[in-house]
């Protein structure tokens, strides 16, 4: 049985939304719109992260070299869309066809760190990683939380193997110091093409069952749901009800089901699961639980495929999901803001300052970026903290920037500083204006016809 979650009243507790996509795409290209996919229509508020896990994305050698050298179209595609809503890429890591990407606000960025990641080659006994594991791991308001995007052996009878594969994805470590095992997080989120099947029944008994929305009768031989009940260490993972068609498997650009020969049984591969880690360590003590020691807890607020999306034999699946914690960090490490007026007519100014015990390093710096940034390197230009600095005192220090790299065009913009140590952007500032240069050397003619005038 799941652990099941509850959170002590607290007025300091904040909800952070994260909405989940799994998707095996199949090596197709994205498709024309994602609207739906990451309910950007929804009445709801906002999202504040973004985590989207793809299986099965294109890596023939040529596709994959290019992506190494530049970022993949599935990346990209993503950046275009979210930039502009004001989410940033906060890193992502790729293995052969898995590909795993975050997105968050803006205004989370100074409270996310420790950001690392990770794969785990299954394929070929661990030589090759057509399957495996992609994870990234970070400390959220000082909350350790792990994303793990899975492809597991496929075919009916290798469930066993899908277990040890998932197990040995488990048992991984991260290569820096200090970063706890994967269980050992507050809160882990599983997902992927996990690739269980509907186990005992016969294809037209599940084909009517699903014709007739009877999905329960299903659930008992779904595959991942028989191991949980066997299985200690799945028995710490809470999953939503499968309340929706099994994703798998279609005719392309249909939301009919596999009429090929091999006319595929119907199956839920695709899933999202998590754990919370103080819940199952209380579910291992016989001594009375204190609420004030659970200060994150996770709640589905809905688990649905999307049938609409026919670019591959698999139906994208989503999880939005309420984390509510208690802030560990209240402050962010670095604050900055510009000075005077900015514009391309001359050097201009920006001040920062860092909280005690800050681990600055000669490699800092700021950069320059407009409102709608894609990641930490598509700023416009930057400055070296130290290298740049022109005044400093005990509670602040002074930058410049020099006039030739501000836009000529002007704009809403932003400044952040990148900790090296840190190895993510650990201060932003608020938004400002950065005045156009023809309007600013306009605004000055005007001004010296209105003299002129004046005489």
């Amino acid at each position: 049985m799941a652990c099941v979650e509850d959170i002590s009243s607290d007025d300091e507790i904040h909800e952070e939304v994260l909405h989940l996509v799994t998707w095996n795409v199949g090596t197709a290209s994205p498709p024309p719109d994602v609207t739906s996919l990451l309910q950007l229509d929804s009445l709801s508020p906002a999202m504040d992260m973004y985590v989207i896990g793809l299986q099965e994305v294109n890596s023939r050698i040529t596709n994959f070299l290019s992506d190494l050298a530049f970022d993949d179209p599935w990346s990209i595609f993503f950046m275009s869309v979210l930039s502009p809503l004001g989410y940033i890429k906060l890193s992502s890591v790729r293995m052969q066809g898995l590909l795993l990407l975050i997105f968050v606000k803006h205004a989370h960025l100074p409270f996310i760190r420790d950001v690392h990641t990770h794969y785990t080659r299954t394929g070929l006994y661990g030589y090759w990683g057509n399957k495996g594991g992609v994870t990234i791991r970070m400390s959220l308001y000082g909350h350790t939380v792990c994303f793990i995007n899975c492809h597991l052996p496929a075919h009916m009878e290798n469930t066993e193997q899908r277990l040890d594969d998932f197990e040995k994805i488990l048992e991984m470590q991260f290569e820096e110091e200090n970063i706890p095992s994967t269980l050992d997080h507050d809160v882990l989120f599983w997902f992927g093409d996990l690739n269980f099947r509907i186990a005992d029944y016969g294809i037209h008994f599940v084909r009517e069952s699903i014709n007739n929305r009877r999905y329960n009768l299903l659930w008992d031989k779904d595959q991942l749901n028989m191991a949980k009940k066997k299985e200690a260490f799945l028995q710490e993972f809470s999953e939503g009800p499968l309340q929706f068609k099994p994703t798998y498997k279609f005719d392309l650009h249909s939301d009919v089901y596999d009429t090929s020969e091999k006319k595929r049984k119907p199956a839920w591969t695709d899933r999202i699961l998590w754990r919370v880690k103080s819940l199952c360590q209380h579910a291992s003590k016989e001594d009375d639980f204190s609420e004030e020691e659970q200060t994150i807890s996770v709640t589905l607020n809905n688990y649905i495929s999307h049938m609409s999306y026919g670019i591959s034999d698999h139906k994208p699946v989503t999880g939005t999901f309420g984390l509510e914690l208690k802030p560990l960090l209240s402050d962010p490490l670095v604050t900055l803001s510009p000075e005077g007026e900015w514009s391309a007519e001359h050097d201009v100014l920006l001040s920062y300052s860092a909280v005690p015990g800050f681990p600055s390093s000669a490699w800092d710096w700021i950069g320059l970026f407009k409102v709608t940034f894609r990641h930490a390197n598509d700023y416009v230009t930057y400055a070296w903290v130290e290298d740049d600095e022109i005044s400093s005192n005990e509670d602040s220090k002074q930058v410049y920037m020099s006039a030739a790299e501000i836009p000529d065009m002007g704009g809403e913009f932003l400044l952040c500083y990148y900790s090296n140590n840190l190895q993510s952007i650990v201060g932003i500032s608020q938004p400002f204006q950065v005045i156009h240069l023809e309007a600013l050397i306009n605004l000055d003619w005007n001004f010296y016809f209105f003299c002129f005038l004046c005489i």
